[in-house]
């Protein structure tokens, strides 16, 4: 953890979906004054790694690969939030799920919102295991051990080379990354990440009066059991169960 000469800093948030980055984000950026938020928000907006971390910004977040993170001079803080890994993969699937419902039939069709047309078109076995290889590299670079593959790969997208590494192989090259970020935050206590925030930055910051986008369900209410219910097929559920043995472990050697 770095002391209070941290104060001018710049924060780097390292937001995995489903796991409050919005509400983080939005209250990081109030902190900080939107003028010194960085654009680059999600990956594809930069067509280089090192393009997604402009010069010149106080914070840096969103859905972001950080493979050339030290394009931002020490010191810095840079952290990022996990959940139970179930909870996340039902959360993001019930939240695109919602959002594709409301588009409307001529939106569903554009290319862009391909995985949301699909979520509506599929049952969810042929959702997650089904499809063409495009669509199941789609599948494992969004859901199956994400963690792991975020911390190893340093990219939102880690892509079918690394899904082919061993799973030993996987769990320790994210390990081995773990000395490139500040901290790695539980979920469940944002207070933690309140506290750090004042320590270094001096902002006071209070997560659960500010959380946004929790979906249309309430946010202590788990969603796996849910999800479960919607596969029609044992070894669907076995399978997808698969999805989180790597990043159970993490966390597990995490403590979180």
């Amino acid at each position: 953890m770095l002391d209070s000469s941290t104060i001018t800093a710049p924060l780097v948030f390292l937001h995995i979906p489903k796991t409050a980055g919005q509400t983080v984000h939005n209250e990081l950026a109030k902190a900080v004054g939107p003028s010194n938020v960085s654009p680059i928000r999600v990956h594809s907006q930069a067509s280089m790694a090192k393009d997604q971390f402009p010069a010149g910004y106080r914070l840096y977040s969103g859905h972001l690969d950080w493979s050339d993170l030290d394009h931002i001079a020490h010191p810095r803080f840079t952290f990022s939030i996990l959940r139970d890994p179930r909870e996340r993969i039902a959360s993001f699937y019930f939240y695109l799920m919602k959002d594709a419902k409301a588009l409307s039939n001529e939106a569903r069709k554009a290319p862009e919102n391909i995985g949301k047309r699909t979520i509506l078109e599929q049952s969810a076995d042929d959702y997650f295991f089904g499809g063409s290889d495009a669509w199941r590299a789609f599948i494992l670079d969004h859901y199956e051990n994400f963690y792991c593959r975020y911390l190893a790969s340093q990219k939102i997208r880690a892509g079918l080379a690394f899904g082919a590494q061993s799973n030993r192989k996987k769990l320790r090259l994210a390990l081995r990354n773990l000395h490139k970020i500040d901290w790695i935050y539980s979920i469940d206590n944002l207070a933690a990440l309140e506290s750090d925030l004042k320590d270094l930055y001096g902002f006071e910051l209070d997560f659960d009066e500010t959380r946004t986008n929790s979906g249309d369900r309430p946010t202590a209410e788990r969603r796996w059991p849910r999800l479960l219910e919607q596969l029609e097929h044992d070894s669907s559920r076995s399978k997808l169960e698969a999805f989180v043995e790597l990043d159970l472990a993490l966390m597990d050697r995490l403590e979180l």
